[in-house]
């Protein structure tokens, strides 16, 4: 079979799911990144045959880069759903102050308690979310989560990779389908560090002086006073060149040594051993 057969033998059977989920109201777990945006166009469009209501729910944390949630709500409005926004403070209700190995899953089964909460309150039994096949092959306790509270994959029923996610969200004109992952700032931190706001707004921040300059892939790990930068191997030529301007504003916000990771932006890798 070639990679173009799976790709479409893949999206039959994610619309056949769609359209059976689209008999009942749904909500989405909407963060605007490709995956959610994908399943959220998807459901918006196979309850257009059914006249369920489709409910975007962002949620609105500080251990995730900065969203623009009227940007998130002008999406949904424009794919036909309606949009709300939950606000969650995970550090001072889901126990990953200590930023623990089981942080995901403790996270994850906090939000979705919430989501789940949320939907009870609106009438809607089923809730979607954007894991696809890809994550399913990776560190990812926050997966758990979503099992024991029976929250629908329904791009990794479907076996779709993060090439495939993009690769359809493109072909349905989604301004997401390049957008680069954004995960928990948590996952800049070695597990064991205390966590707090502060430092995570820090990391953030030296996330987009590398986005403001031009970089896509980009991952601050923090050890202490040590930025690691990593970025996609073939950009390290222009991360030296930048290099004066990049030491100058990570000094800046409160780092002692700035280093460039020679391994590049993989994701996760504070999981490796």
């Amino acid at each position: 079979m070639t990679q173009d057969q799976e790709y479409e033998n893949r999206k039959t059977a994610l619309w056949e799911r769609m359209g059976r989920y689209a008999t009942k109201d749904v909500t989405v777990a909407f963060s605007g990144g490709a995956d959610s945006s994908l399943v959220l166009k998807l459901a918006c469009e196979a309850a257009k045959g059914t006249g369920r209501r489709v409910m975007a729910v962002t949620i609105q944390t500080r251990l995730h880069p900065a969203r623009e949630i009227q940007e998130a709500a002008q999406i949904a409005a424009a794919m036909g759903a309606e949009h709300r926004t939950l606000e969650v403070n995970e550090l001072a209700e889901a126990g990953i102050l200590d930023n623990p190995v089981d942080r995901c899953y403790l996270c994850k089964r906090l939000l979705f308690a919430k989501l789940r909460e949320f939907s009870g309150s609106e009438g809607i039994c089923c809730i979607l979310e954007g894991t696809n096949g890809d994550d399913l092959h990776t560190y990812r306790p926050g997966i758990r989560a979503l099992r024991e509270m029976n929250i629908v994959s329904p791009l990794a029923e479907a076996g779709f990779t993060k090439a495939q996610v993009r690769r359809l969200a493109a072909e349905c004109g989604l301004a997401a389908a390049d957008k680069p992952a954004s995960p928990c700032m948590a996952t800049r931190f070695p597990y064991g560090t205390r966590l707090s706001y502060e430092a995570m707004d820090q990391a953030a921040a030296g996330e987009k002086c590398l986005r403001d300059l031009g970089f896509y892939h980009v991952r601050l790990r923090v050890h202490g006073d040590v930025a690691r930068l990593e970025v996609d191997v073939e950009a390290f030529p222009a991360v030296l060149d930048e290099r004066e301007a990049i030491t100058a504003r990570m000094k800046e916000l409160g780092y002692r040594y700035v280093t460039l990771d020679l391994e590049g932006f993989r994701s996760g890798s504070m999981d490796m051993d």
